[in-house]
This record gives structure tokens, sequence and C-alpha cells, in this order.
């Protein structure tokens, strides 16, 4: 916890680092880039250019600072942001980096207001946070027999289809023909890249929409983003990456996966999110569940689907399926309600159900939020975002 001195100053230094959270955070990826140049290759440059990282970033430092000892807030996020470090190979020796630049870019945007024991208090709560993710993600590293830093593996993709609009189903083998790590349905691994356009490695996580045997499936998703470059790494795995060639993929991770309680579930997805909620649905179907399971979800249309004809398969396997679709294109024989997703049409509401959510984060958002107004208990809403947890930091 932090000490009796560090802990006022904080509490009185919230509400203007919440005011210029984004200009620090903003000045902090431009400093520690221009001092270390090679962790570019570390973070997401469509998201630098569009300031989802920074806004993420300074929600998560404001969120930690504003709910020190309220574990049941703090908790999820940094088990959150534990797994994401852990995808992309994070070493403690970074943390110093990080906190190195973070303290001085709130010295440098606040100027003079940063007093020397505001910054001492500020930089003793990045710690405290720092040293809480450090033991976290050593013990998911343990889990999986990795080390922070490793060379990650190198996998081959031994075949690509079409998966729905836009939509590609990427298969990988291990090169050596070594045993898959485990995974949990629901995790994402880590695929990296080098992308000539910007003279640098990126990574991006991908979920496991699929495992049988040997063999992983990604289903990756054509992106054109409004603002920054126009999915570099989705656009490379369509168009340059063929059957035989290799790829550099991290280990499994993220803590989006099912509970073990045996609940009734409901799996919400919307667009390219239905990839991590269709693993969990073949799980359930090789368990051959007796839970109750709603799978419902939102798209354009059944062809903008990824693996629509596995969700119906699979719903057909399940003796208490039910599947629910909100579409914006009529579709014949498929009945389907228009629109957005309204889960007051479903009717009664199982309240003690889990709920996985995965989709845009308006969609997740709104979600969210209506069945919190119906009693459900916050911790039995679970979800995964797609890029800077804005929607969690939130």
């Amino acid at each position: 916890m932090l000490s009796k001195d560090a802990l006022p100053l904080i509490q009185a230094t919230l509400p203007v680092v919440k005011e210029h959270g984004a200009a620090i955070t903003g000045h902090f990826y431009q400093r520690m880039f221009t001092h270390q140049p090679e962790l570019k290759n570390l973070f997401n440059m469509g998201n630098q250019a569009s300031g989802d990282q920074a806004q993420a970033l300074a929600g998560a430092v404001y969120g930690y600072a504003s709910n020190l000892g309220r574990t049941e807030i703090t908790e999820p996020i940094l088990n959150r942001i534990a797994h994401k470090h852990v995808s992309l190979g994070i070493t403690p020796a970074q943390y110093t980096i990080v906190g190195r630049h973070l303290i001085a870019s709130i010295g440098e945007v606040l100027g003079e207001a940063a007093t020397n024991e505001i910054l001492s208090a500020w930089d003793e709560a990045y710690w405290l946070m720092a040293t809480d993710l450090i033991a976290r993600e050593a013990r998911i590293y343990q889990e999986l027999a990795w080390q922070a830093g490793q060379d990650w593996d190198e996998m081959t993709i031994v075949d690509k289809q079409q998966a729905g609009d836009g939509a590609m189903a990427i298969y990988l083998r291990t090169s050596d023909a070594s045993p898959l790590r485990p995974f949990r349905p629901g995790q994402y691994i880590s695929v990296e890249l080098d992308v000539p356009a910007l003279g640098l490695n990126q990574c991006r996580q991908y979920s496991l929409s699929h495992a049988a045997q040997d063999v992983w499936r990604i289903t990756v998703k054509r992106e054109q983003p409004q603002q920054g470059p126009a999915g570099n790494v989705s656009n490379l795995l369509h168009d340059t990456k063929q059957i035989g060639d290799k790829l550099r993929v991290g280990p499994p991770a993220g803590e989006f996966v099912l509970q073990a309680e045996a609940r009734p579930v409901y799996l919400l997805s919307a667009g390219i999110g239905i990839t991590p909620v269709l693993a969990m649905l073949h799980q359930l179907v090789a368990e051959q569940s007796p839970r109750k399971i709603i799978f419902a979800h939102a798209n354009q249309s059944t062809a903008a689907i990824a693996h629509w004809p596995e969700v119906i398969e699979a719903m057909d396997a399940l003796e208490h399926g039910e599947l629910a679709l909100w579409l914006d294109e009529p579709t014949r024989n498929c009945a389907a309600f228009t629109g957005r997703m309204d889960l007051a049409q479903l009717g009664a509401l199982h309240a003690q159900a889990d709920f996985y959510l995965c989709g845009p984060l308006a969609f997740m958002a709104a979600q969210r939020q209506w069945l919190l107004a119906q009693g459900v208990p916050a911790q039995n809403i679970h979800y995964e975002a797609f890029g800077p947890d804005v929607f969690g930091a939130a």
C-alpha cells in the first residue's frame, strides 16, 4: 500500500492528472519512443496514431490510482493488463523504462505544479501497480512454462480459407512438429510480422477461434480503420502470407474464458467479436454441456458472420442451446431480429447466468449497461476487448 505521505498527495492531485491524462500519456509515448525507438516494435502504431493507446493508458493509470485498496475494481483490470503483457513478452526490466518516462512526462506536462513531492508520490503509486503486475505476469509465465522475453514459437500456415465477408481463417501448426501449447477457449495469441511500410515489426492479438488435434485457427478480419494505418498486420496476413509461410507466435493468454460454475451461459457477440465465443461454443459442444446456452450475435447479414455453418452445426448439437440473431439485412430461411441487439426481445433473463461479451466497444458497453440494470451481478459479466481496453479503463 502507499505510504502515509504519498496517499494524500495522490488523492489531492487526481483531478489534475485526470484533466491532463491524455496529454501526459501522449507526451509519454513520444518521449519514450524518442529515447527507446526499439520499443515501437512492441506497440500497435495504428493505436498510437488514433490516440486510442494513450487514452487507454490514461484511463488505466487514473483508474488504478483512484481505486487504491478497492481490489474488486482493480483486480480485473490488473489481470487483463497482465495477460496482455504476457502475450507480448513484456519483461520486468521494461517497467523501469516505462516508469522513468511516465513520471518525467507528468513533470514536463504539469510544469511547476508537479513538485518533487508530488512526482515522488506518483512514482510510488506507479511502482505499487508495476510490482503487482510483475508478480501476476510471473505466475502466468510459470503456468505456461515460458520465460519473459524468450523467443516466440515459429508456426507454419497450413491452410487459409474464407470464413465470411472480409474474414480469413488461418490454420497454424508448429514448424518443428512439437505439441501445441495448452490454451483455454476464449484466449488469444500474438502474431508478429515485419511491416515494410513502417520499417518495424508489429504484433497483433488474435483470438483462437478453434483448435483441433495439432492445428490452431485464428480468424482475421481485414481492417480499414478511420484513423491510422490501414490494418497493417491483418491486411498482410490476408494478402501476402500463403500456405507454407512461417509466423512468429507468442503464448496463449487472456482471462476471457468460461467460468467453472455450471450456470446458464450467454455468448453475446457482434461482428468479428464472434471468434472467442465461437471457441467457447465448441468447448461446450465437446463437453456435451447440459447448461442452458444462448448464443446471440449481431451482424450485417448471415454472409458476414464468420464461420456461420459452424455456429448452426454447434447449436444443433446442444440439447439446451438457443440461437438469436440481429441482422441489418433480412435473410431468407433464417429467423432474426432487425437493428441493434436488444436482449429484452429474448424474454425472461437468467439473471444468475454468466454473460460473455465480445465486439465493438459501444456494443459491449450498451449490453453491459442493460444487464446491470436488470440486476445481473457485475462479476457475472465478462468481456474481451480487441485493441486498447478503453472500455475497461472507463
